[in-house]
């Protein structure tokens, strides 16, 4: 039996601080949901605009896999192991925190905001050396397919992180239908849709909804229109030392 929850744009938490504003699907700074504390590894799903040559300052990690998408605009990062980059449209990264990491995050534009989604993920091991990767996805590879994006190993097209996870990417037209069977049995799926609307399962979700789903291991989805999504397969399980 497919059990799944549905994280719906409305049902998001929302923060407006003027140079910033985001919405969290988990509990995050000053929004406290007790139901949305985490699905599965995944434990801040957070979706952000950040004005012009504004950001966040030097501030610290420990033990946590981060996963940064810009949609639109550049970011500038600087990290305490010697990383100083621009994070592009395109691009994805990872930080794996680890024994502890501290790193700055600014919109590069002068004359636009930047859009991100940043995603953090417990780790299945603790206090790892911290590392720093960063690679340019091939868009045209991404078109009416899943493009893989991340996975548990280092490989040569995609980012790694610490845990059993993978990420797509994918555009599709309207119409498009795709199948996707798990890794691994017993993890967990979580679709988010970041423009258009699609079906998965017999489920409709439009921009910027998201479904988590267990105990279930193929997926079929349905692009109602075009639409981007970025789909994610995770461990529902916490690792012992975070239950």
């Amino acid at each position: 039996m497919s059990n799944f929850i549905l994280f719906s744009d409305s049902s998001r938490g929302y923060a407006d601080h003027g140079w910033l504003k985001s919405h969290h699907t988990f509990s995050f700074a000053n929004y406290r949901n007790s139901e949305r504390i985490h699905f599965g590894v995944l434990r801040v799903f957070n979706d952000d605009f950040i004005d012009s040559g504004m950001g966040f300052g030097t501030h610290p990690h420990q033990n946590m896999e981060i996963i940064t998408i810009p949609l639109s605009g550049d970011l500038a990062h600087k990290d305490s192991m010697g990383n100083g980059t621009i994070i592009r449209q395109g691009d994805i990264q990872v930080m794996s925190a680890g024994t502890g990491i501290e790193h700055s995050e600014y919109n590069a534009n002068d004359d636009k905001p930047v859009e991100i989604l940043q995603l953090w993920l417990f780790p299945k091991t603790l206090n790892v050396t911290p590392r720093y990767e960063q690679k340019t996805m091939d868009k045209s590879a991404m078109h009416n397919q899943l493009l893989t994006v991340l996975t548990p190993n280092p490989t040569e097209n995609a980012v790694w992180i610490h845990q059993d996870a993978w990420f797509y990417l994918s555009d599709l037209d309207a119409g498009k239908k795709l199948e996707y069977q798990l890794q691994k049995a017993a993890n967990a799926l979580f679709v988010f849709v970041i423009s258009g609307s699609l079906e998965i399962n017999g489920q409709k979700l439009n921009r910027r909804d998201a479904i988590g789903f267990t105990d279930t291991e193929k997926f079929e989805i349905i692009a109602q229109e075009n639409t981007q999504l970025l789909l994610m397969e995770f461990p529902e399980e916490l690792p012992s030392f975070y239950q």
